[in-house]
């Protein structure tokens, strides 16, 4: 079966997550990307984070993660010969795509006017983390400052406490996601209308999207929320997460159907709550006509019922009960082999140099007619050169030259890396 961008060729130039990942999701759907680096390589290769007992060299999980079926070339753009190399990529380029800040880009005269000029039907993608308007559009960023500012971290955790951050990267991933967006839909116009265009978005904007309903409530009633702990701070009532007896814990976020609220009351030996007037109608065990002190009553009653009974006892009964909209809070090794997720492929394997198969995130997007997949493993640096250069036009010569270039780098670089440890 063809395959949704199959014939199309993305030049990627990017570090971290949010460019990354953008990337990724065109070369699952079919896109050629190749990820252009610097002789040092995306700094991501190396991250080890914490608890990382893998052999040392062995690349990051953060690159393996967004990097997978991807081809690097490697050259030093500093050099005229690298931009050289560079431009004969993106002569045959459907999309450029980057997360460089704008300063860097314009030095290199890769800025949207200047490509633009040259190559007039190049989609021109750029993520950054502010916005590419205001004061702040070419302040550097890291995933927390967009959560922050965002109003994300504001919201999250407890009401006498220090604002928590978000235990995953989601101002970069949904970030990724609307470039990604944006790409297609770039893409689609130039088939449509014709020209090559600029696609911008950032870290702050798409965590406004992410909370959409709760921005426009506080327009709508000129009052901020507060953060809830475990609940969320616009809903009252149930809704919340639970600790159970043996220490998992259960979200509750509905019930549809008055026998399963009886059916729930009767198992967590709370009957009173299955015929108060106040929880006789589904919008009202979703906190609608609730006052924070019926929530506060109905929460404490929950918490001591859940701490009754052990998570897999939840579980098993919460099972039985089709309009009960719950979950078990699972841990991240508990994701990784959940057999829905496997099932879907959400979660697949890739191949790492040093390590060996391991799991991670695959294609999350299923089309019946034209599906993508995942492409295969992560690419160690220039693993492409000579295959993408070659076949761009570069001399066999120059092709040396280029190697010969980011090696001299990466040795300089760690010939100063073992002079500051010594010191």
């Amino acid at each position: 079966m063809p395959e949704p961008l199959e014939g199309i060729t993305v030049v990627e130039m990017t570090i971290a997550v949010q460019g990354p990942a953008a990337a990724l999701y065109l070369r699952d759907m079919g896109a050629d990307v190749i990820k252009v680096e610097p002789p040092l390589g995306d700094p991501s290769r190396y991250g080890r984070g914490r608890n990382n007992e893998t052999p040392d060299g062995t690349m990051g999980p953060q690159f393996v993660a967004v990097n997978r079926g991807k081809r690097s070339v490697c050259v030093d753009l500093s050099t005229e010969l690298g931009r050289e190399a560079l431009h004969k990529l993106l002569a045959t380029a459907d999309v450029f795509l980057t997360n460089y800040r704008r300063p860097a880009l314009s030095k290199m005269s890769l800025d949207y006017e200047s490509l633009h000029d040259r190559y007039p039907n190049l989609i021109y993608a750029a993520v950054n983390g502010f916005g590419p308007a205001g004061e702040d559009a070419d302040k550097a960023m890291l995933d927390g400052a967009a959560v922050a500012r965002g109003g994300l971290v504001s919201a999250t955790g407890y009401p006498d406490r220090v604002p928590s951050v978000p235990g995953a990267i989601i101002g970069d991933t949904a970030g990724a996601m609307h470039l990604a967006l944006g790409v297609v839909t770039a893409l689609f116009a130039r088939a449509r209308h014709g020209g090559g265009q600029s696609v911008l978005t950032s870290a702050l904007g798409t965590q406004l999207w992410l909370q959409q309903w709760e921005l426009t409530h506080v327009a709508m009633t000129g009052t901020d929320l507060d953060r809830d702990g475990n609940h969320h701070p616009n809903i009252r009532g149930p809704y919340g997460v639970y600790k159970t007896k043996d220490g998992g814990a259960i979200l509750i976020a509905q019930t549809m159907e008055q026998d399963n609220w009886d059916a729930f009351c009767i198992f967590a030996d709370i009957p009173e709550m299955a015929f108060d007037p106040r929880l006789q109608l589904p919008g009202q065990r979703l906190g609608e006509g609730l006052t924070d002190a019926d929530s506060d009553e109905f929460r404490a009653k929950l918490e001591a019922a859940f701490l009754q009974k052990t998570a897999r006892e939840w579980d098993d009964f919460l099972r039985t009960q089709p309009e009960i909209i719950w979950e078990r809070v699972r841990s991240w090794s508990e994701v990784l082999e959940d057999p829905q997720n496997l099932v879907n492929e959400y979660v697949i394997r890739v191949d790492v140099p040093g390590v060996g198969s391991v799991r991670t995130v695959g294609n999350l997007v299923h089309l019946s007619e034209t599906p993508g997949s995942a492409k295969g493993d992560p690419p160690e640096l220039g693993e492409a050169n000579a295959e993408l250069l070659g076949l761009a036009g570069m001399s066999a010569e120059a092709l040396e030259e280029i190697v010969t270039r980011a090696d001299a780098v990466r040795e300089e670089a760690m010939a100063l890396l073992l002079d500051m440890q010594e010191k």
